[in-house]
């Protein structure tokens, strides 16, 4: 919860294999290409394609279990009609999947507590239809709110909404809501242990998987350097190491932080992150890829991170230092690795050197966390708004039009704008409409088969494991079984005629996508790229404090202070990637987002270079004049982006010790100057077209009165 950077510090390190003064390449003129801009589509690859990665087995297998004792313990001590509720509870498997158990146990606990306030919520607005929509709404608001503000994995507000909307529809009336949060509530326990059942034989997988990812990711980017591609590989190897440092600082609790095995773990994660912007800043001094052997060589400090007899061997090395200055960025990057490798293959780490301190609490405050996620250059705020009150419109909506199950409207308006702008909201509203139908007619076939209890619990568990399995590589798949395992919980709890089920569920499910649209149409549509320009400034404030204090002579930056900057600067350039790529997803601003990228992109670059630079153990300062100038640049910078304008930059100060900082400025300035040109430009045509258009009606009004 909250944003957590790194926590590397070279300063003081006994595992530091580089010198005490800085290691740089003399200045170049080169720059490396910039990557293609990220684009957001509606087409046939999109809707069908399947996104990179694995498949969720351990999360099917799960969920599969989950459901299926939930539902065949409340079956058997209550009975079938309310038995889906525990069902539905027992969905606290799919979130906190990837943190550690000890954070877990509580984590999902809040989650169950979530859970049972839903239904209890739905299960009091019951007795009114109009009411029961409107809390609906207000669960998905709320739900989007805490999901997203205290950080909780995916699948967010979804299964908040559905356990919900199915409690208005269980048997009873208000005095029976203990009893229908008390069966949520078994659900919920179940899912819970379902998902600590690794925590005997397991108990530090979760931190384990982590820092090896960030090698992995860290290998990806050696294999990017030198290709088209870079800028994208960057940014998705800073959001691994910043996860990961979140994920190990979560798993500090008071009886594992002092042992040797977490300090060990704490120390990969910080030559992962020494070594990721060491590789910052071969990646932008190169126009050349790396050798392959030292992209594999990170997937096997990946792999020793859990298995430390699997750690590479530090020699396979050798043959890339040859042909290389003995201070050359590239020999660092080589150094590095090594050191790496070194303390990968110790299964315990010793007292001195990287890895014993701490300069974080294990998760931000709760209420800072939820104020924060409150303030006006919040995207929380507008989202969980844009949610509410789409899904209750949803629901008052299927109402007015004489729907039935007008929650199903409500569930599939939640499931599209889940997707967060509005290409991505079309995009799952096509896959939700058309893995519905395909769903329903599954359905129709098992329903009409009039299956006995036994059998719809394993097909209903089944159903779940496989939308568990497929849907983080499509929505589409996930939901061709997602609707049918609905339909068997929905009809078990209410029994309705098979063939009217299945019509009125294809309709609930087109007028829901159709109303999900709406709302990321009319509903704060801009928030994102209204926000990108303050975004870009926040990262330029942080670089420019970052570049001032390396800079300055006369400061020395202890590890507390080192990790505080390097933390906030890495959430400020995340916070930039992910505004900008909501922002290009917000079709009615495209033409104002576009020329931003190269903008984005220096911004990006800048701010790494600044990371690259505080990681050195000894960085070379510069004199007073020299970083009031840089001051005064970013200054101008910041102040051009805010007011619109081309910047008025002047001559940059020399960083002979930090060459690339300057060419990423000078970019930066051009890039703004060409994106504020293209602004005018546009704003020119649009005000030729509205002329033509007011000469053409005053035309057609003159021949009118003829």
């Amino acid at each position: 919860m909250g944003d957590v950077g790194d926590q590397g510090d070279s300063r003081g390190s006994g595992d530091d294999p580089t010198p005490s003064e800085p290691i740089w390449n003399p200045p170049t003129r080169v720059r490396s290409k910039i990557a293609e801009r990220p684009r957001q589509r509606v087409d046939l690859s999109a809707i069908f394609g399947l996104a990179s990665g694995g498949w969720a087995w351990t999360t099917a297998i799960q969920a599969t279990i989950a459901m299926a004792v939930s539902f065949t313990i409340a079956l058997v001590l209550i009975g079938p009609q309310v038995a889906t509720l525990a069902a539905l509870g027992s969905m606290t498997v799919l979130y906190e999947k990837k943190t550690p158990y000890s954070y877990r146990a509580v984590a999902l606990g809040v989650v169950g507590l979530g859970f049972v306030a839903s239904v209890a919520i739905g299960s009091l607005a019951s007795s009114t239809l109009w009411l029961a929509a409107i809390a609906i709404g207000a669960v998905a608001g709320i739900a989007t709110w805490l999901c997203q503000a205290l950080r909780a994995e995916k699948p967010g507000a979804i299964f908040f909404v559905v356990v919900c909307a199915i409690s208005t529809i269980a048997p009873g009336g208000p005095a029976d809501v203990p009893a229908h949060a008390g069966i949520a509530a078994i659900g919920a326990a179940v899912g819970w242990v379902v998902s600590m059942a690794g925590a005997p034989v397991r108990s530090r997988h979760p931190e384990n998987r982590a820092v090896a990812e960030a090698f992995r990711q860290l290998a990806e980017l050696l294999r990017a350097i030198g290709t088209p591609r870079l800028d994208h590989v960057q940014h998705e190897a800073s959001l691994a190491v910043a996860e990961a440092w979140r994920i190990v600082l979560l798993a500090q609790t008071r009886g594992f932080r002092d042992t040797p095995a977490a300090a060990r773990l704490r120390a990969l994660l910080r030559w992962v992150s020494d070594i990721h912007l060491t590789a910052t800043d071969v990646s932008l001094a190169r126009t050349e890829p790396l050798p392959e052997a030292a992209a594999d060589f990170a997937d096997g400090l990946a792999d020793a991170v859990g298995k430390p007899e699997l750690c590479p061997d530090p020699a396979t090395l050798d043959g890339l230092h040859k042909g290389l200055r003995p201070r050359s960025l590239e020999v660092r990057l080589y150094n590095r690795l090594s050191r790496a490798a070194q303390a990968a293959r110790r299964p315990e780490h010793e007292d001195e050197g990287k890895g014993l301190e701490l300069y974080d609490t294990r998760s931000p405050a709760v209420m800072n966390s939820l104020r924060s996620s409150l303030s006006r250059h919040s995207l929380i705020r507008p989202t969980a708004l844009r949610m509410g009150i789409t899904v209750a419109a949803a629901g008052l909506i299927g109402l007015a039009l004489g729907f039935e199950r007008f929650y199903w409207i409500s569930i599939t308006a939640t499931a599209v704008l889940q997707g967060g702008n509005v290409v991505l909201t079309v995009n799952r509203s096509t896959q939700r409409a058309l893995g519905t139908l395909i769903g329903v007619g599954i359905a129709t076939g098992l329903l009409t088969i009039d299956l006995p209890l036994f059998a719809v619990i394993a097909t209903a568990a089944t159903f779940q494991g496989l939308t568990q399995l497929v849907v983080g590589r499509n929505y589409f798949y996930g939901s061709v079984f997602l609707t049918p395992m609905a339909l068997l919980l929905a009809h078990t709890a209410a029994p309705y005629p098979v063939a009217m089920l299945a019509g009125t569920r294809i309709t609930d499910t087109i007028v829901g996508s159709m109303v999900g649209m709406l709302g990321a149409l009319l509903l704060w549509r801009r928030a994102s790229a209204s926000r990108l320009p303050q975004t870009i400034i926040n990262v330029l404030d942080r670089s420019r404090a970052v570049v001032v204090a390396v800079l300055d002579p006369e400061v020395t930056i202890g590890p507390e202070r080192r990790y505080r900057l390097r933390r906030d600067l890495r959430a400020a350039l995340l916070s930039l990637r992910g505004v900008y790529d909501s922002a290009i997803g917000d079709v009615p601003r495209a033409k104002t987002t576009r020329p931003l990228w190269p903008v984005v992109v220096a911004t990006q670059r800048t701010g790494y270079l600044a990371l690259a630079a505080l990681a050195l153990e000894r960085p070379p300062g510069a004199s007073l004049i020299t970083l009031q100038r840089v001051d005064l640049a970013f200054t101008e910078l910041m102040a051009a982006m805010r007011e619109r304008r081309s910047p008025r930059l002047g001559a940059l100060p020399r960083l002979t010790d930090y060459p690339r900082i300057n060419m990423e400025l000078r970019a930066l300035s051009s890039a703004m100057r060409t994106a504020v040109a293209q602004d005018h430009r546009s704003a020119e045509l649009e005000a030729e077209r509205r002329a033509q258009r007011e000469q053409r009606r005053a035309r057609e009004e003159i021949d009118a009165d003829l």
